[in-house]
């Protein structure tokens, strides 16, 4: 069953303009790319996940979140960006002093939706 979109208060407009401006900020992917990313980090050798099941959960949810207008946002999409921005700012200060040379470290974050290698970011 799809959740209701939110509906908006006109008293928390500015807060919920706020967040999408700052979410696709930090989001930095676009869906295309962030849905390739998401099925070729699922890939394995011997198999390969159903591509709307590919990826972590949240990565998914990101992906959903991109290809959706904000007047259809849900409440639990306005929850999964808070913790996506809160995650992804979290991880890019304790960022480790090699991080160029940690995959991982780039890859978790991507799985997010921010590629901490792209310009501006």
């Amino acid at each position: 069953m799809a959740e209701d979109p939110i509906t908006t208060d006109p008293a928390t407009e500015p807060e919920s303009d706020a967040l999408w401006d700052t979410f696709h900020r930090v989001v930095n992917m676009t869906s295309p790319e962030l849905a390739t990313w998401l099925r070729t980090s699922a890939a394995e050798e011997n198999s390969e996940e159903v591509p709307d099941l590919a990826g972590p959960p949240v990565g998914r949810h990101v992906l959903a979140i991109l290809q959706k207008r904000r007047t259809d946002l849900t409440d639990e999409d306005i929850t999964c960006m808070r913790e996506v921005i809160d995650e992804v700012n979290e991880r890019l200060s304790t960022a480790p002093s090699d991080a160029a040379q940690r995959p991982e470290w780039r890859h978790a974050l991507m799985s997010l939706g921010h590629d901490p290698l792209r310009e501006g970011t």
